[in-house]
């Protein structure tokens, strides 16, 4: 149920706001990752969860860009 939200979620935004998703979610896992080998992390799930959505919202605008070339 959650996941199916998060993509409609971000299928409402624009190529701009999913480029600003993606820095936010790599800076995120960046974090998740520095706090994982410092041993701060206590969410271990959260890394995961962050990795996918970066894989969503890849994948929509890579739909994006192959809707615009076929118009």
């Amino acid at each position: 149920m959650k996941t199916t939200q998060r993509h409609s979620d971000l299928k409402a935004l624009s190529a701009d706001q999913l480029n600003d998703e993606l820095v936010n979610l790599k800076k995120e896992q960046f974090n998740l990752r520095f706090q994982g080998a410092t041993g701060q992390l206590e969410n271990v799930s959260r890394i995961r969860e962050v990795r996918r959505d970066i894989a969503r919202v890849r994948t929509l605008q890579r739909q994006q860009t192959l809707a615009s070339a076929k118009a």
